[in-house]
């Protein structure tokens, strides 16, 4: 009891010291990185809030897509509690939580070594260059010409580039292996609780922070295995991902799953069949190597994992830097996870030239640690100036163009760009092409017509896609623009072709998209619509006209569409025979319809926009969306996984009892 109350002091006194050196950030709003996509988990957070509890769909991004599929829950609902509670902007609340779990990942590193049975001071060591430095750095060249003032780069890219989620998930990885370590080596109830409870919530923060964690999970079974060569580990190494995943089967369904695969091809990094052999191959050695120095030794178990961590993930990382090894992904957003592999190589290094009780060899460890210390006092003195605060959001280009879009055009879809793109929903309610950073894509055809928005040159095409996906107005950063992106690269192309809404003489512009009428809804000839085709390129004017004609040229019958929520709208339309009502936002099969208590078929056409098959007259349509099946078994499987933990935290509470008065 007493060394259990030891260690936790120590993590709170590191977390402290971690505080410390980040402590202006707590308490950030806007500052200086508008081209961080911290901005995407911001104006997430505030969705949320402003449609408490669960929004069941987004209609702001991508034509509408499933609000779960847009980015595992627990950073946008642990920022918007945050803000709830305490007052805090959304971008406060943001930061706050993001800095919170920062600070908890270095007191992690401690928690984990010491769990493991590692020596106090050289647990305060791992712990202290956790917070301090990246020996990454020293391999990668660019991340060092990036990282000014060698600034770890778990903090750059939590701060600059806004990988919040990320660096939450890669902070409770410690937890996780600690717990499962515990677990593992002692195989009580209470611990398997635990380690099911935080690799739940590894995965509840991000994906990449998830594959890092299967990573070193499969990493820390093996060396026990390899090490004690005990079957009865494998009841518990199954039980805690199995647990984990109950407790994330309510969001995480087959087909989040399923999306999220298919959108990873919108990311840079694709896998190469060589970098697979290679991996075997490396793999197959290890387990060789590793299995004739480190078999039934069980005080290897700690080194047979740090070795294997510093070795897997320098191949997926210093790999594919040095190599273009890809095995799967975008190895090189894991720079954080190699930093932690290599500080717990470098403390098991360490750790054993002072083990070996040679004053030649403890000098060598006084003198590299002091070295490694030296390297962080530009840092160090430079902590709080890592970026700059800004001092009015509402001067800026991302504030100007969507408060214009707000007061003016407030129903109307926008085909942004650049930050403004990033920063959009961070303010208010309003519908974007885009939106984010594409995850959670359910519409891919926006993909599309993106790419050529931006990337082509030709105005007509830009614009008929425009018409098609019922946007009433597209934005444009011209060269003068402080958008640090400008992602249109022929602006100049839509001048004169179409109306001018806004112009902020800073090379920011706003262009009006004809449509025959505001609401996102048409009647149409349901034959001459089910005969069009998805273009097939990105500047195919003929499909793209032939659709827009029978959108845009239809029957002389406008609709109605009023919204309300998130998951319902309500649409007014008079139908003659052989028509249907075309509404333009992304098909999903929970999508219903229900008219005069008669529920009407619902299909996609080429754009992947919901068409409502309903009989000639007068008609008052309401679409829901309905809970999915999967999602309703999958809070049933939560619900399971939630009285198993309490099943075993009760059982061991019994256990320690027992012991107690034994």
């Amino acid at each position: 009891m007493k060394r259990r109350r030891r260690i936790l002091l120590d993590c709170l006194l590191l977390y402290l010291f971690a505080a410390a050196l980040v402590r202006p950030y707590f308490t950030n709003k806007y500052t200086d990185q508008w081209a961080s996509i911290e901005s995407t988990f911001i104006s997430d957070a505030r969705f949320l809030m402003a449609h408490w509890p669960h929004p069941q769909w987004q209609p702001l991004w991508y034509t509408g897509t499933r609000f779960d599929y847009i980015y595992p829950p627990a950073l946008r609902y642990g920022t918007a509690i945050v803000s709830k509670v305490t007052g805090f902007w959304p971008v406060k609340a943001y930061h706050f939580y993001t800095m919170f779990f920062y600070c908890l990942g270095v007191a992690g590193v401690y928690f984990l070594m010491r769990a493991a049975g590692r020596a106090r001071g050289f647990a305060f060591l791992g712990a202290a260059a956790t917070a301090l430095m990246s020996p990454a750095l020293l391999f990668m060249k660019d991340m060092r010409l990036d990282s000014q003032h060698l600034v770890p780069v778990r903090l750059t890219v939590l701060l600059r580039y806004g990988e919040g989620p990320h660096i939450a998930a890669l902070s409770l990885i410690p937890f996780a292996l600690a717990f499962t370590w515990l677990a593992l080596d002692r195989r009580r109830s209470a611990w398997i609780a635990l380690a099911a409870i935080s690799c739940a919530a590894v995965v509840s923060c991000n994906f990449y922070g998830a594959t890092s964690l299967g990573m070193f999970y499969a990493i820390l079974v093996w060396s026990f295995w390899i090490t004690r060569r005990d079957s009865k580990f494998a009841t518990t190494a199954i039980s805690i991902p199995l647990l984990a995943y109950g407790l994330t089967a309510f969001w995480m369904v087959p087909s989040y799953l399923r999306i999220t695969a298919h959108n990873m091809q919108y990311l840079p990094g694709h896998g190469n069949m060589w970098s697979l052999w290679v991996a075997i191959v490396v793999a197959a050695a290890f387990w060789v190597a590793a299995g004739r120095w480190a078999l039934n030794r069980p005080q290897r178990t700690w080194a047979a994992f740090v070795i294997g961590c510093v070795l897997f993930f320098s191949l997926d990382v210093l790999g594919n830097y040095y190599f273009g090894f890809n095995v799967a992904g975008d190895p090189h957003r894991l720079v954080p996870e190699l930093d932690l592999a290599l500080v717990l190589g470098a403390a098991l290094l360490l750790e054993w030239l002072w083990n070996r009780r040679h004053r030649a060899a403890r000098v060598a460890v006084c003198v590299i640690v002091a070295a490694a210390l030296a390297t962080t006092t530009g840092y160090i003195r430079r902590a709080w100036y890592v970026i700059a605060r800004w001092p009015d959001y509402r001067t800026r280009v991302e504030y100007r163009v969507t408060d214009w879009l707000w007061t003016h055009m407030p129903d109307a879809r926008v085909c942004s760009a650049g930050s403004v793109r990033f920063w959009f929903d961070t303010w208010h309610d309003l519908a974007e092409l885009g939106g984010g950073s594409d995850q959670g894509l359910l519409n891919t055809v926006v993909q599309d017509a993106q790419w050529e928005i931006r990337e082509g040159s030709n105005s007509q095409a830009a614009i008929l896609w425009l018409q098609a996906l019922g946007v009433d107005v597209l934005y444009v950063a011209g060269p003068n623009s402080e958008d640090p992106y400008k992602d249109v690269q022929h602006p100049e192309r839509f001048a004169g072709v179409t109306p001018l809404l806004f112009d902020d003489s800073q090379g920011n512009a706003l262009y009006r998209i004809p449509r025959r009428y505001p609401a996102r809804a048409r009647v149409v000839e349901a034959a001459r619509l089910d005969a069009r085709k998805k273009p097939r390129f990105n500047y195919d004017v003929e499909y793209l006209r032939a659709y827009v004609d029978v959108v845009e040229n239809g029957p002389d019958s406008p609709v109605t569409l009023e919204r309300e929520g998130t998951d319902a709208m309500l649409l007014r339309a008079r139908l003659s025979p052989g028509q249907a009502i075309l509404v333009q936002e992304a098909y999903d099969p929970a999508w219903q319809a229900w008219s005069n208590g008669q529920r009407l078929p619902l299909h996609a056409d080429a754009m992947r926009f919901m068409v409502v098959e309903a009989p000639p007259g007068e008609h008052q349509v309401r679409l829901a969306f309905v809970t999915p099946a999967e999602n309703r078994v999958g809070w049933a499987i939560t619900g399971i996984s939630l009285l198993l933990l309490a099943g075993l935290g009760a059982q061991g509470a019994a256990v320690s009892l027992r012991r107690r008065f034994r």
